[in-house]
């Protein structure tokens, strides 16, 4: 019998016809203007909008869904506009990028709570943990160490995420669905880390529900309140299926030039 925990389940997806997994009420994410012309202000209040509506529409309490505005390569002054809305939970993906811009963001809005949702490297444990309130990206035991040595030399200790490869893509990072257990318990009990729950980015081409059920399965299933998924292409479907935390960046902030 194959264990459900560790293979999505294609009859999990929702009804498509009553739970899209794209937001109908936000503008199509390739018509989005690219960052730095996006209203940003607007974009917040429509994903706050819709986060409320999927949560109702899953009988959620829309307070249980906590949105990480995702603000990798913005600028500072285009992030401006969010933190003046309201908005305090924001991501990041890359630890020198963050380092340039938050601090000084921070001395003016002291209340930030920042977020690393990018794979980080061990040489950079002792940044993150400087910088960072929550690392999503947690996935391997020579990450773990580092961790836990700058937690203990800084007496710093942001909440710790695992980051579950759903799909056992080869490119992409996180643990494999079967081996949660071996790397929650070596975190707990070798290096005496405190995971608070997992995160997962599902395959680009798989409908996101059947990987958003795993997670949360997996979560149940070991204890662990946070569950950090979805995006902007799918974060209604990830409420569904219980995320606390959605990170959406596109919505928001508008498109992202590519990297080279």
């Amino acid at each position: 019998m194959t264990d459900q925990s560790q293979t999505p389940d294609q009859s999990q997806t929702p009804d498509q016809s009553q739970t899209p997994d794209q937001p109908l009420d936000i503008e199509p994410l390739d018509t989005k203007p690219p960052v730095g012309e996006a209203d940003v202000a607007a974009g917040l209040a429509e994903v706050r909008a819709s986060i409320r509506r999927a949560a109702e529409d899953s009988e959620r309490d829309p307070d249980s869904v906590h949105l990480v505005a995702v603000s990798k390569t913005v600028p500072a002054e285009g992030i401006l506009p969010a933190l003046e809305a309201g908005q305090r939970l924001f991501g990041e993906n890359y630890v020198q990028e963050s380092r340039a811009k938050w601090p000084a963001l921070r001395k003016r809005y002291p209340d930030v709570e920042l977020h690393l949702v990018g794979p980080l490297q061990s040489n950079k444990a002792r940044e993150a943990v400087e910088l960072f309130d929550v690392i999503h990206s947690l996935d391997r035991l020579s990450l773990a160490a580092a961790l836990a040595k700058e937690i203990d030399r800084s007496g710093r200790a942001p909440k710790l995420l695992i980051q579950v490869n759903t799909g056992d893509e080869a490119q992409k990072a996180g643990v494999a669905p079967d081996q949660v257990d071996v790397l929650l318990s070596e975190c707990r009990e070798t290096h005496g880390l405190a995971i608070h729950g997992l995160m997962c980015i599902p395959p680009a081409e798989d409908p996101p529900s059947p990987h958003f059920a795993l997670l949360a399965r997996l979560a149940e299933r070991y204890g662990l309140p946070i569950l950090s998924m979805g995006m902007s292409a799918d974060f209604p479907a990830a409420i569904q299926m219980g995320a606390t935390h959605v990170r959406v960046g596109t919505a928001i902030f508008g498109r992202r030039a590519k990297r080279d």
